[in-house]
């Protein structure tokens, strides 16, 4: 006959993060010291589990707002963060037609619009920080912004952005690509300031 000899439980810290307090195990998976501990504990992991299960799920809702984006959402984002790299590239210059240096906002304005010229809407040379009087109150100032043009990136330059352009064809794969190195030069461009 074979006597089972019954070890004495090793002391445990308390699993409660606000407790943590040595005590000796009455049963073997015991992870609390008390009944107090034991609610604590399962309220923070329900906590926890809830946390996880709310990002599961925005991620899905984010996953699936993206695969419903159409053609037209992905280009207004790439011209956005387009446009947001071309104020970050030109932050320390004057609006490129008024020449003036103030307090309220900017654009990024198109020399050849996107509407008359879309094969250069994302071309750097083709769009300058603008203040929003110039751009859009005097339809981009056109002569003024021509002038100061001319100084900035040349004349040869100019009568480039002027000549013909053949339209361009973006897929939303190319488009998400834009999008991701705009927003990568911007980041660039504001952690060299910084």
């Amino acid at each position: 006959m074979t006597r089972i000899v019954s070890k004495k439980p090793r002391p445990k810290k308390c699993r409660n993060a606000t407790c943590r307090s040595e005590f000796v195990p009455a049963r073997p998976l015991q992870t609390a010291c008390s009944v107090g501990c034991a609610i604590a504990l399962t309220q923070t992991q329900k906590a926890r589990e809830s946390r996880r299960q709310e990002k599961q799920e925005r991620a899905a809702r984010r996953a699936a707002r993206e695969r419903i984006k159409t053609k037209g959402d992905h280009l207004r984002e790439t011209q956005a963060a387009f446009n947001e790299w071309i104020r970050e590239r030109d932050r320390d210059l004057p609006c490129i037609s008024c020449g003036r240096h103030h307090e309220g906002k900017y654009d990024a304005g198109h020399y050849r619009t996107v509407g008359s010229n879309p094969a250069l809407r994302f071309d750097p040379l083709n769009c300058h920080k603008q203040c929003v009087p110039c751009n859009q109150h005097k339809s981009g100032n056109i002569v003024e912004y021509r002038i100061n043009l001319v100084r900035r990136i040349g004349a040869d330059q100019v009568e480039w952005l002027e000549g013909h352009h053949e339209p361009k064809r973006y897929t939303i794969e190319e488009l998400k690509a834009m999008k991701t190195s705009f927003r990568a030069m911007t980041r660039s461009l504001r952690g060299k300031t910084e």
